[in-house]
Order: C-alpha cells, then structure tokens, then sequence
C-alpha cells in the first residue's frame, strides 16, 4: 500500500479526498497480514463492496473501521483523518473549540475524538530512557506564581517529568505523569514505565527520591533555582504554555491524555514524515473506546 507521508495538509486532501479513499486506507492497514474474523476467528473471507470483509464461516460482515478507535465515528473519516493530521503534524495541535469550528462539528464531538486519538499516543513503555535522564515535578493549573519549589495549591495538577537528554545535553525524549503528591509512591511509576535501571539518573535534593536509590543510578544534586536543570525547565515551560491555550478548562481527570499527546509528538518530531500515517496504525490496532470510558477514565 501507498504509505502517505509528510506535513502538507493539501496533499493529504488530494490523495485521500473523501470517506471511501479512508476507509480504503484503513483496510489496507488493518487486513495486511490478512483477513481474521473477529467473532471466530476464521482466516477465509472476501471483500465486499465498501471495503467490508465477509466471513466465510459465519457469515459476518466487519468494516474496516469495526473494532478500532474509529468505530462509529459519525461525522466522516476524511475529517477524522484531518484532525488526526492536525493533532500529529503541528507543534502544539489544536482545541477542541477550534476543530469543531474548522470541521463543522460541536465543541463536545471533537473533544471526545480528540480525546481517542490521545489514547492512541500513550506510550507502549516498551523503550524506556536508558541514557541520561533528568527528573523532577511541576504544576499545571491554577494562577501561575514565581515561587520557587513544590506547590501544594489543590487547585494545580501536580506531574513528574522525565528527560533524557543527549551526550551533547540535547532533548531526546520526554515522558510526563500526572501525580497525586510528591512522595516517593507517587513519584516511582514514572520510573517503572519509562526508565531504564541502567540510565544515569540526576534529580533535585528533594527526598522522595531517595528510596528509589535501590534500584536506580540516582545523583541527586542542588536545582539552584533551576540552573542545573535547564533543560527539563524548557519543556515544562513548553507543557505550561501548551496548556494555557486551551480555551477549555484541563481537568485534572483527564490530563494526564494531554501529557500523553505532548510526549507523543516531541518523541516522534524526527518521524514527522511518518507520525500520521503511525498514528493512523495505532488506532486501527487499539480497541474502541466509548463516551462514557472516557468520561469515566476507565481505559485513559
């Protein structure tokens, strides 16, 4: 299959100009290694028109949108696939607000897609930081303040941060993880998800990191006021920034998604040629989720 490449929206449009070119797309995708029913398992079938497969044994009949993150979306794949296009290729993507109004739809209909793209971006947590790697926590929310040191406003989401930087102290990746408080508890599944035992390690003083010493190479230094810690200052700036333009308030339900967004497309920058096309993979191969999962956050 033709695999579509690059950042150009208008030739996106003119390789896939309408729904049946989508969904054309997706079955490529999703019966590459071949057709399974989904309800049997069965390997025998044919096409049917509208890029559909039927099941020889059963009988059934599965679109090629049936049992991914595009099941049942009501407003038109090609439209779907421009927001997908827009949530991946630009450098802070959209709000909702904006991609109702650009799109024609309600502020609520793309929030909620929006919102299954992001499951999409999580992390697999199959590579983890393996070389140098800078730690600390940050708060989103609320009015900002230039007070050194941890805030303990409720009305802020708190969050741990993890950079890996380069042998030339150059970005590499980031993995951010909303937290409850600032003990050793909240702060150890960032470091279980995403980093290596074998990275070096370098935190503040601050002691909730201490018990992690047992199983991770931690240095801990003095932040001095944040000098020693530059580069993880900058994409915090960069996550706070982000999320003052969100017209629409961030609950502390659901940000842990926009962390996964941000990750997501600072992790793939140097893929930009393919980061639509992955992430049209990755939600061809995630199951469906539902308005009220994500309202509830019983999958995100």
């Amino acid at each position: 299959m033709k695999v579509f490449k690059g950042q150009n929206i208008l030739n996106l449009v003119k390789e896939l100009p309408d729904d049946d070119a989508c969904k054309a797309y997706l079955s490529k995708i999703k019966w590459m290694d071949g057709f399974k029913c989904s309800k049997y398992g069965s390997e025998k079938g044919c096409e049917k028109a509208g890029y559909n497969y039927q099941c020889y044994s059963c009988n059934h009949v599965e679109s090629s949108t049936a049992n991914t993150l595009f099941h049942k979306v009501k407003f038109g794949l090609q439209k779907a696939f421009l927001i997908v296009f827009e949530m991946t290729t630009s450098t802070k993507s959209m709000s909702s607000i904006q991609v109702g109004k650009r799109y024609g739809i309600s502020q609520t209909t793309a929030w909620f897609f929006m919102q299954k793209v992001r499951v999409a971006m999580q992390s697999s947590q199959k590579y983890p930081l393996s070389q140098i790697v800078h730690v600390d926590e940050f708060v989103v929310g609320g009015k900002e303040d230039a007070k050194q040191g941890r805030s303990y406003d409720t009305k802020k989401t708190t969050a741990v941060i993890a950079v890996e930087l380069t042998e030339k102290n150059k970005i590499k990746r980031v993995y951010v993880k909303a937290i409850d408080d600032y003990s050793a508890k909240s702060l150890t599944p960032i470091f279980e998800e995403h980093i290596s035992t074998s990275a070096k390690i370098f935190t503040d003083k601050w002691r909730g990191y201490s018990p992690l010493k047992a199983m991770y190479n931690i240095e801990q230094k003095e932040s001095k006021k944040g000098r020693n810690f530059k580069e993880i200052h900058v994409v915090v700036h960069q996550i706070k920034s982000w999320i003052r333009t969100v017209p629409t308030h961030v609950s502390k339900k659901h940000v842990q998604s926009y962390f996964d967004e941000f990750s997501f497309r600072m992790n793939k920058s140097i893929f930009k040629e393919n980061i639509f096309h992955k992430t049209i993979e990755r939600m061809i191969n995630s199951k469906p989720i539902y308005h009220n999962q994500i309202i509830q956050k019983l999958t995100i």
